[in-house]
């Protein structure tokens, strides 16, 4: 049974739903989900939380703030470290829930939000078991690999200006997150990224197609795998996509293994975007098996 909640972060009223199991007797473990770099709540997590009410787990989906229905400003700015404590306040939030036993708290975490769960499980004890599918794991590195393309070097220059209309307090520069030619500059590159995003747009309107120029400098500095190695004792699944250029596979492997036990690794046979369709019901066993294991 999924019901409207909210709760206070920074600040801001985020708004979420929460996923109460049907036939599980209280007090029932529970499960913290948001989404990546700018989508919402309704691309598709509704299908992992209903997964988790359906095997006993109670499920908090919600939208991090300035995006979909969460209020936050500015609107569409990507900030890591307001979304991490945005995690923090969810955990905290959940475990006031009737029926929710506080001390059996896991969080979910894909893409962006993959790597904010890396970064709360290190900081946060209450967090008792942690899914991260296809994790953001190094901004810098990424942006590394990324510097010498034509996009990179107009996105500079946006950023450029970006700083300068902001210190003059004049607003803020805006870009896509997505592109349909290859050759356009935008947060998310990638024939696949267009695709996912133009096809979810039709069950998530209320998700916006642009973001503050200021998100892909605090991406940039964005390092969740600074902090595998304090993750342990809490237990880590790691979800990989084997053909993943927008979290690269190699960056995530390599997090995995300086990661302490326990931890265990899924290999995805696609591309970043499969789980949340073609992948569904591999990306959300492994993740229900993982949460019962452990919580």
């Amino acid at each position: 049974m999924r019901s409207n909640v909210n709760f206070w972060s920074e600040g801001d009223r985020l708004q979420a739903w929460f996923y109460r199991p049907p036939s599980t007797p209280a007090p029932f473990p529970a499960v913290v989900l948001a989404h990546g770099f700018s989508a919402v709540k309704e691309q598709y997590l509704d299908r992992y939380a209903q997964v988790f009410a359906a095997n006993g787990i109670g499920a908090i989906v919600f939208d991090h703030g300035c995006f979909g229905e969460s209020e936050g400003q500015p609107r569409y700015e990507v900030d890591p470290e307001r979304q991490r404590r945005g995690y923090k306040d969810a955990v905290t939030f959940v475990q006031t829930i009737e029926g929710v036993d506080p001390d059996r708290i896991g969080i979910w975490g894909t893409s962006y939000s993959g790597g904010h769960v890396l970064v709360v499980a290190a900081e946060d004890r209450r967090v008792k078991a942690v899914v991260s599918q296809v994790p953001t794991i190094s901004g810098s590195k990424v942006a590394v690999r990324r510097a010498k393309t034509p996009q990179a070097a107009l996105l500079r220059e946006q950023l450029a200006t970006d700083r300068v209309l902001r210190v003059l307090g004049q607003g803020r520069s805006y870009v896509d997150v997505v592109a349909e030619h290859p050759e356009q500059a935008c947060a998310l590159p990638g024939q696949d990224s267009y695709e996912y995003f133009k096809t979810s747009f039709a069950i998530a309107p209320n998700w916006n197609p642009q973001v503050t120029v200021r998100s892909l400098e605090l991406a940039r500095a964005n390092e969740p795998g600074a902090f595998v190695r304090l993750i342990s004792p809490t237990p880590l699944l790691m979800l990989v996509a084997e053909v993943d250029h927008l979290t690269p596979t190699d960056l995530a492997l390599d997090a995995f293994d300086r990661a302490g036990e326990p931890k265990a690794l899924k290999m995805l046979p696609g591309g970043h975007f499969a789980p949340y369709t073609d992948l569904f019901e591999q990306s959300s066993g492994a993740a229900v098996n993982w949460f019962k294991s452990h919580l």
